[in-house]
């Protein structure tokens, strides 16, 4: 795998990437066997590391770190300015592009994370998408995913967990696993079965695609956005002056 230029921001390395290289690195991943843990960093996940050295030594180990969001954009550009990140890249944009990549070069996906229902629905509305498993994130046995992935050889795991249950999850059994390019995901594995809700076209290239999570469902993302955005734009701006 070429180097991929990256900038820090809490200690985290992000990867500089756009959609292009990013599918590009998945598909030279795949026809070199290799394999492969990539994470994605955005302003709740950035949070989540600032005091949790455990999930940071995790995403040090990754070497692919990818940017999710207006957020981490942002920060990037008051941090870095020109030398920060290129352009704003979210998970569910790109999520989207691996489905059609992975259909159109016959690469099989195991999805684990979520409901049954929802991977159910992956495959109802993929079914030409090469699916070599399915296994629900809340009731499991990590020793049988383990097994159920070595056995059937996947090119893609898709991780959906939650940060910081999946990124603890692929540093602690990546060893055991044979193969394959491990994406952790999070509520983005909903995007697979076309249940995120995202808002219009407009909304999201504004970057406030989270608003409208918030207001469909304030209870359970009050803490992470009402409390969580100003809490990283503080930490931001704290790391800015701190260097």
């Amino acid at each position: 795998m070429n180097k991929i230029k990256t900038i820090k921001i809490f200690d985290v390395n992000i990867s500089k990437i756009d959609n292009e290289s990013f599918l590009r690195l998945i598909n030279e991943g795949i026809a070199g066997k290799s394999k492969l843990c990539i994470a994605y960093a955005n302003a709740d996940s950035l949070n989540k590391i600032y005091d949790n050295n455990e999930l940071r030594k995790a995403y040090s180990s990754f070497p692919v770190i990818h940017p999710d969001g207006i957020g981490v954009y942002l920060a990037s550009k008051f941090l870095y300015g020109d030398k920060g990140l290129e352009s704003r890249l979210t998970g569910s944009d790109f999520y989207e592009l691996l489905i059609k990549n992975s259909i159109l070069h016959n690469h099989s996906i195991y999805f684990f994370g979520h409901t049954e229902e929802i991977l159910n629905e992956i495959a109802n509305i993929h079914p030409e998408l090469k699916i070599a498993g399915l296994q629900e994130g809340y009731s499991f046995s990590s020793e049988i995913v383990i097994s159920d992935i070595n056995r059937l050889n996947p090119d893609i795991i898709i991780i959906g967990l939650s940060c910081p249950v999946q990124e603890k999850w692929m540093f602690q059994n990546r060893d055991k696993i044979n193969f394959g390019i491990m994406l952790a995901v999070g509520d983005g594995i909903k995007v697979f079965a076309n249940k995120k809700i995202r808002g219009p076209l407009f909304i999201r290239r504004s970057g406030f695609e989270w608003f409208v999570r918030f207001i469909l469902d304030p209870v359970s993302n009050f803490k992470k956005y009402i409390i969580g955005n100003p809490l990283f734009v503080f930490r931001i701006i704290r790391e800015k002056f701190k260097s």
